[in-house]
């Protein structure tokens, strides 16, 4: 008795740690204390969960967790900042993998009468007993975590595939594809409910496991580049609500607490995410945004040009502006030049001028992606702005500094109805006094449409790669 109030007293202060920790994260300047609230409460779970009765045997327990303390470590330490949107693919993956197994292990459980691994195959029989008393809400439960869980440890798969490169990042298509998809998940929904009525129909239980996996890498194949942060927050979500469903097929509190969180955060997260892109889930799911470049070429024949500038001038304009915003994207992040960007900034500041961070929240490939990479940086949390706080602030800026970014500075969004972004919510680089644009070349974004921005009279493109063309305006602001 004393045992069980000890776990569901760390199950208790586990989940209020989550809760804590998660709100938290609202904002910048508590999401590193909102970050060991959860460490704290991940390890009041571990704890309470190994002091359980019903483990009777350690030594697989100390190699998963030397395991996973050699997989997590380098994962959280070394990969790089601008890596961080894999990392956190790969990482659903993980945790959508544990759900899927453990499910699986219940299953096995209940149908042979031991765990598959068991060392102690008597105390495990005891503990899950015969298939005949399984509750058909336990075995719904079982179902609806492996299902959700193999979806999203492949949905992950693709999503760190598309981001690492090694899965083209523009969509991936083929008549009849939603028709497909649509008839695969009918199939995996009929078949849950197949094994929860009939849970000895074994190879109907491993069939919706396989059917879900496909269904997870034909659900990301035809996404973008572009709709990535939603994306990676809806298997986020699928992810949590596999776990709260474990919690709920082995009778764990915390897990279902956890999970619960995590699937309603990552779904509200997915639904801020579309309306930052003025898309809905259908849109963004069935829609294969990016697959044009049509638009393009349109611009291309009507002959409008660009005006270039080189590092020199483009270094008297930003030494002597009184205020300056810059817009950080994907290109930064892939330069990793957010070091310098910094340094830019204080030059600009030395010499007298006002500069701030303009932030959309789908720039990169995963919500907060730029704060993380500017916070790498040391630059302070008061200076990184929403879009919401600054989009007034343009009108009164000397120059808006675009670094890497492309879509979410598309006038189109605001004039071009026939535009597949019309709608989505900008920020308004174009109405600075001036625009200096770093980019590698004329190239679209992953929205896959010509950018309004880059011909506006205002506009000045510094064209090269971000770490010559920063290195280059610093060494010239040092001479003014």
């Amino acid at each position: 008795m004393k045992r069980e109030l000890l776990i569901q007293a760390a199950y208790l202060t586990a989940c209020v740690l989550f809760i804590f920790g998660l709100r938290s994260l609202t904002r910048p300047e508590t999401a590193r204390r909102g970050m060991r609230f959860a460490a704290l409460g991940m390890l009041l779970a571990i704890c309470g969960t190994l002091i359980h009765h019903e483990i009777v045997e350690y030594q697989w327990i100390a190699g998963g967790l030397v395991l996973g303390t050699l997989i997590g470590y380098p994962l959280g330490m070394w990969v790089p900042m601008t890596a961080m949107p894999q990392r956190i693919a790969m990482s659903l993956s993980f945790g959508a993998l544990a759900a899927t197994l453990v499910g699986v292990a219940e299953y096995y459980t209940a149908i042979h009468g031991s765990a598959p691994l068991a060392l102690d195959r008597v105390a495990l029989a005891a503990r899950s007993g015969a298939l005949d008393g399984l509750p058909a809400w336990k075995m719904a439960a079982i179902g609806f975590e492996v299902m959700l869980g193999a979806i999203a440890v492949t949905g992950s798969f693709m999503a760190f595939g598309k981001l690492q490169g090694f899965v083209s990042e523009k969509p991936i298509t083929y008549p009849g594809q939603n028709a497909v998809n649509a008839l695969l998940a009918v199939s995996v929904l009929s078949m849950l409910v197949l094994i929860t009525a009939n849970p000895e129909w074994q190879a109907v239980f491993y069939a919706m496991i396989a059917g879900a996996a496909l269904l997870g890498i034909l659900f990301v194949l035809p996404i973008g580049g572009a709709d990535m942060p939603v994306v990676i927050t809806l298997l986020n979500s699928y992810s949590g609500l596999a776990a709260s469903a474990t919690g709920f097929a082995i009778g764990n509190n915390v897990l279902i607490v956890a999970g619960a969180l995590d699937g309603a955060s990552g779904f509200i997260l997915s639904m801020l995410m579309s309306k930052a892109m003025n898309r809905s889930f259908r849109n963004v799911l069935f829609g294969a945004f990016g697959g044009t470049t049509a638009t393009a070429a349109t611009r291309t024949a009507e002959g409008l040009t660009v005006r270039s500038i080189s590092p020199e001038d483009a270094a008297v304009q930003l030494a002597y502006a009184r205020k300056v915003i810059v817009i950080p994207g994907y290109g930064m992040a892939v330069a990793q030049r957010q070091h310098q960007v910094r340094e830019l900034a204080e030059l600009i500041e030395k010499k007298g001028g006002e500069v701030k961070y303009a932030i959309h929240p789908v720039a990169g490939r995963m919500p907060g992606h730029m704060n993380v990479l500017l916070a790498e940086a040391n630059i302070s949390y008061d200076r990184l702005y929403d879009m919401e706080e600054i989009n007034e602030d343009f009108r009164e800026a000397d120059v808006a500094l675009v670094i890497g970014a492309n879509d979410v500075v598309n006038p189109a969004a605001r004039t071009d109805p026939a535009s597949p972004i019309y709608g989505m919510p900008i920020l308004n680089a174009d109405h600075a006094r001036s625009v200096i644009v770093m980019k590698r070349s004329m190239n679209a974004g992953f929205a896959g449409i010509e950018n309004d921005l880059f011909y506006d009279q205002r506009t000045s493109m510094l064209f090269g790669d971000a770490k010559s063309s920063l290195t280059k305006l610093i060494a010239e602001i040092k001479t003014l």
